[in-house]
């Protein structure tokens, strides 16, 4: 019973100090997805990905053309093909479905690439206008709640109006 009570008077003693410790910090949070989508940079990127992947998507949508025509060759004219021809286009038919998935793989991983590439210098401009608004605020922590690791907030502590108003955003 003694030992009960001696931990028992320490967890009051721990919690006690952590809870006049944390009086002193100031908490907030903002949603980064909105504030990246409410900035005017963003719909350039977009227009310009946008852009990037058509032409990714008319490439694409040649080889499958030059695909298909080959393949319709081959079934319409195997009948009267000796091995030899017959072997050569089924070769030629194989090495384009080849090339084919290497292309949509490559463009893929490349237009994610691009992706980053345009979005990287929005995203240190977000990030260093939250800085400088939690800094001129005095706010110790701030939450991202667009990744879903907050269980609760006060929405006193929202700064992304005050972020976007250091952008200029309404």
């Amino acid at each position: 019973m003694r030992i009960f009570k001696i931990t028992l008077l320490m967890l009051v003693v721990v919690l006690s100090t952590t809870a006049m410790a944390q009086k002193g910090q100031k908490t907030g949070y903002i949603n980064a997805n909105e504030l990246l989508t409410s900035m005017p940079e963003r719909t350039a990127v977009q227009k310009d990905l946008e852009e990037y992947a058509n032409q990714l998507k008319v490439t694409l949508d040649a080889m499958r053309k030059e695909y298909e025509t080959k393949v319709g060759e081959f079934q319409g004219k195997q009948d009267v093909m000796t091995d030899l021809i017959k072997n050569n286009k089924i070769k030629e038919i194989t090495d384009l479905e080849k090339r084919i998935t290497e292309f949509q793989q490559t463009a893929e991983a490349d237009l994610q690439k691009k992706e980053q590439t345009l979005l990287q210098p929005i995203i240190d401009k977000a990030k260093t206008a939250i800085n400088d608004v939690a800094k001129e605020n005095g706010y110790t922590e701030i939450t991202d709640t667009s990744l879903g690791v907050v269980l609760y907030h006060d929405e006193k502590y929202d700064i992304l109006s005050l972020v976007k108003k250091k952008l200029g955003i309404e």
